[in-house]
């Protein structure tokens, strides 16, 4: 399985558009844009991503309620999430991995090579 469609949830605008860039224009990717936990819960089973990049600091839902619940949805249990902090310290990055996480990518990230970055993460996922 290739990956084709990224879901990226993140309230940043600036950031949210960085990262659509980076995997649009380098990773020649397809990528659902939403703004929120919320938004992204509402679109998830329409859309069917293979992946989501989900931030983890969010008003409102934040990335760990959000992913809780994408794990307790049948459409949504089994799509690959991907945590974007800029909260790199060990016990944090493990304790987000606890949620179902497959990997943390920690902020500043670099968008020349977030897209080759997150493939890697995924093909690793997928032949696991």
């Amino acid at each position: 399985m290739s990956l084709k469609k990224i879901m990226i949830v993140e309230d940043e605008p600036d950031i949210r558009k960085l990262i659509e860039l980076s995997l649009v224009k380098v990773g020649k990717l397809e990528v659902i844009v939403c703004a929120s936990g919320e938004q992204a819960l509402a679109k998830v089973e329409q859309e069917k991503p293979d992946l989501i990049l989900l931030d983890v600091m969010m008003p409102g839902m934040d990335g760990v309620m959000t992913i809780r619940e994408l794990k307790k949805r049948d459409s949504s249990c089994n799509i690959p999430v991907i945590f974007l902090t800029a909260k790199a310290q060990r016990e944090e990055i493990a304790s987000l991995l606890k949620t179902g996480a497959i990997e943390v990518i920690t902020k500043p990230f670099d968008p020349l090579t977030l897209a080759e970055q997150v493939k890697k993460i995924y093909q690793k996922q997928v032949h696991t």
